[in-house]
């Protein structure tokens, strides 16, 4: 199992090296985080986009684009569409957002003819490595379901789950969050997080144990537990996983780790996908990046091996 990004990337020397397709690849951020994912032998790289500005920023960061497929593609509206058929057609393992309006993006994921769609519900799983605990935790949806009904739900879950699987987590704890530790009726998150443990114990949620509903810190603090009489329960003190009740809850937490915590990590994929997707923000650092290059990998390799 892999308790922080360092081991993480230690365990992609054992994978066979994944090609990633660019969409509009032409963005100064984008290719430092694809040149030094490229050059740590994480992946080989398929660069979409307007070649003439891909091989100026090339210049500019000491990048050999030569080390590169690089397919020019001035139109970008066209570009996402080349760049995502790679993947439906099996030429490339994953796909990242270049710099295209993150809408456009999606489109081409969604496309009936060339795109990703596997008509699951497509969720947004964070990775962190926290300072002070000893795991990385797995965090959704902070990004993409506004309102996750509780079947959406039970599809986070297990993204997530494979996700964790991916990084070495064999049969991860998963904390659906609330306020509160306790069901009550009147707050929807907490009569959800049962019902969830309660298909987790009938064998509908699988490789997992689903505990909840609990505090955030309760979840993830032993001492939290302890204090609060919780520490018997299966995930407290040591949830591997966070389901978060809604995108409210879930975006403000993670902006808050990351601009918050010092010595904070993490990288994120978009999930419910025929193939990973690394969907970052600009604002995101280039480590940030780097490491949803590196998820997105290991999650390649966990799905060619579970796919046969």
């Amino acid at each position: 199992m892999a308790k922080n990004f360092e081991e993480l990337l230690s365990k992609l020397s054992a994978c066979e090296k994944k090609t990633l397709s660019v969409a509009c690849a032409h963005d100064v951020a984008v290719l430092e985080a694809v040149n030094e994912a490229h050059k740590m032998g994480i992946v080989d790289a398929i660069l979409v986009g307007k070649e003439d500005k891909i091989r100026e920023i090339a210049g500019q960061i000491g990048m050999n684009p030569d080390d590169f497929t690089i397919i020019d593609e001035q139109d970008d509206a066209q570009a996402p569409l080349t760049a995502v058929k790679l993947v439906h057609d099996g030429k490339a393992d994953m796909y990242m957002k270049g710099i295209l309006p993150t809408k456009n993006f999606l489109k081409s994921v969604l496309n009936k003819e060339v795109g990703l769609r596997t008509g699951k519900p497509l969720s947004h799983v964070a990775v962190f490595e926290i300072p002070g605990i000893d795991r990385l935790v797995f965090a959704s949806d902070v990004a993409f379901i506004p309102y996750p009904s509780l079947e959406d739900k039970k599809a986070i879950i297990a993204y997530d789950v494979d996700v964790a699987k991916a990084c070495g987590v064999e049969n991860p704890k998963v904390a659906p969050l609330a306020a509160v530790e306790v069901v009550n009726p009147k707050m929807q998150a907490t009569v959800d997080a049962d019902e969830l443990r309660k298909a987790n114990e009938a064998g509908e949620i699988r490789d997992c144990v689903v505990d909840g509903p609990l505090s955030l810190d309760i979840a993830l603090y032993p001492a939290a537990a302890k204090e609060k009489g919780a520490e018997d329960r299966p995930a407290a003190g040591k949830a591997d996983v966070l389901l978060f009740p809604d995108i409210h809850a879930g975006n403000i937490c993670y902006k808050a780790m990351v601009h918050m915590v010092p010595g904070l990590k993490n990288g994120c994929l978009l999930v419910g996908t025929a193939a990973p997707v690394i969907l970052t923000s600009r604002s995101d650092s280039k480590e940030t990046k780097i490491y949803s290059i590196a998820l997105a990998a290991l999650l390649a390799e966990h799905m060619r091996k579970v796919n046969g």
